[in-house]
């Protein structure tokens, strides 16, 4: 595998800093004052006078991991399981959880032996040379600008079911656009890590109103009103291949978090703590998942709607969607701010301007933001349906940027170490991981793909730049 380098990306090697990635700590007089500055290998020089990258505390680390991949995911779980039947949705749920919570592990040693590595983009520069690090970089930015769509149709998903739909939903949409854009504006990590939590307890409130909801409540709210009433769940389903693979790229998308991680464990302090917040992180995501997945489908069967939250009924749909508003927000905050940090460090990355709160650096990051949160809205209002266009983000992105990658950097690292077992097991392990990453990529496309266009034929399909009201969907 070939190791791209230029100017732009000086060589650095990890002898040349400390286990955080960053040259011990410089102090340079200034009269009386003093300033401390370090010195990153990404950042370059970080001091006072522009914004801190290295602010993330390893429970801030936790939130951003949680938030990033808690919210839209957990919405589509319940109606995965009405495809899929119960059993198999949560042996699909684990199998994924196991090859993601390895990926991410990978992610955090990968950067602990090459500083100099921000973005996936640098991991495929070192993998495959500039081909790499343009196919991974182009990928990854539209990858986040996907999911920042999913995100605003999330949005005007809830402002619908709020309102009672009170205005376009093509409006509401556009609403969300300019929100994302504001919040993910915010230029460092460290600054957004406070509305992660915020996000979210909120998408956890949501969710556990919900759950609580069905349980007590006669009927879902799509089932029939009158008569007696029995859910219908299956423990075994009984889908289409093209539904089977479109529900297991929505449970990756659940889980598909991974390539932002590179950029959270680079905004870190201490990089060597992300193993811990990555155990809290998957840990609390997959027992969420199962949970709200197993009790939502065991009390609504096929009348389960999508996203999950307008189950409930009708007064309980808009309680749902209200504590869980400000969490859609957060992740939509979190995608358009992704997807504007590669632009942005590839504009100036190397240059004085990164870190500096020059002129140049606010046109150049405003720049980024707006266009990605522009391109983000135009995705939302051209694919307006949720569950399908999140099993495709899902399986055509969200799986290329979280599985096959991460073998290909084991491989990286250690194909010349001695041969043993564990190597060939390894070995093995890193062969499943792409050929079955590939698999679920080319299958969950194809199923999307299906669905969505199953979706715009069916009575009552939403069209492009829609004003009708999307939170009736089931």
């Amino acid at each position: 595998m070939a190791e791209f380098r230029d100017s732009h990306y000086p060589d650095t090697e990890k002898n040349n800093y400390d286990d955080n990635g960053i040259h011990p700590t410089t102090s340079v007089q200034h009269g009386t004052a003093r300033r401390v500055s370090i010195t990153d290998a990404v950042f370059g020089e970080i001091n006072e006078d522009g914004p801190n990258y290295r602010a993330v505390g390893w429970k801030g680390t936790a939130v951003l991991m949680l938030k990033t991949q808690i919210g839209l995911g957990v919405l589509s779980i319940p109606a995965v399981f009405h495809s899929l039947g119960m059993i198999p949705g949560v042996i699909i749920i684990l199998v994924i959880a196991v090859m993601t919570s390895w990926s991410n592990y990978i992610v955090g040693v990968f950067k602990m032996n090459h500083p100099d590595v921000y973005g996936i983009d640098d991991v495929g520069r070192k993998l495959f040379g500039r081909l790499g690090y343009e196919f991974f970089g182009i990928t990854f930015a539209l990858y986040w600008i996907f999911v920042a769509g999913s995100g605003m149709l999330g949005i005007s998903t809830a402002l619908n079911a709020l309102s009672s739909h009170g205005a376009c939903t093509a409006v509401f949409v556009a609403v969300a656009a300019i929100a994302g854009f504001g919040l993910g504006s915010i230029q460092t990590l460290g600054k957004i890590s406070w509305l992660a939590w915020v996000g979210v307890v909120s998408i956890l409130s949501a969710i556990l109103t919900l759950t609580i909801a069905v349980g007590i409540q006669d009927r879902p709210a799509d089932a029939p009103q009158t008569g007696p009433f029995k859910s219908d769940y299956e423990l075994f389903g009984s889908p289409t291949a093209a539904d089977a693979f479109a529900s297991i790229s929505s449970i990756v998308f659940a889980y598909a978090g991974t390539p932002a991680f590179f950029n959270i464990v680079s905004e870190m302090r201490e990089p060597r703590h992300y193993t811990r917040a990555l155990i809290v992180c998957q840990g609390t995501m997959t027992a969420v998942y199962i949970a709200i997945g197993c009790v939502v489908y065991f009390f609504c069967g096929s009348y389960v709607s999508s996203p999950a939250l307008g189950s409930a009924g009708h007064v309980m749909k808009k309680v749902c969607y209200g504590l869980a508003l400000p969490g859609l927000l957060v992740s939509t905050t979190l995608f358009v701010h992704f997807a504007a940090k590669y632009f942005f460090m590839r504009i100036l990355r190397g240059s004085q301007h990164l870190t500096r709160n020059t002129a140049t650096h606010w046109i150049t990051w405003i720049g980024c933001t707006a266009g990605n949160a522009i391109i983000a809205y135009i995705v939302a209002s051209a694919i307006p349906v949720f569950g399908g266009l999140v099993s495709l983000v899902g399986a055509l992105l969200g799986t290329l940027m979280s599985i096959q990658p991460m073998g290909c950097m084991w491989l990286y690292d250690h194909w010349r170490d001695s041969r043993s077992g564990k190597w060939y097991f390894m070995v093995g392990w890193c062969g499943f991981m792409i050929i079955g990453g590939w698999f679920l990529t080319i299958a969950g496309t194809y199923g999307s793909i299906v669905g969505i266009i199953d979706s715009y034929n069916a009575s009552g399909g939403s069209s492009a730049w829609s004003c009708a009201d999307n939170s009736n969907s089931s």
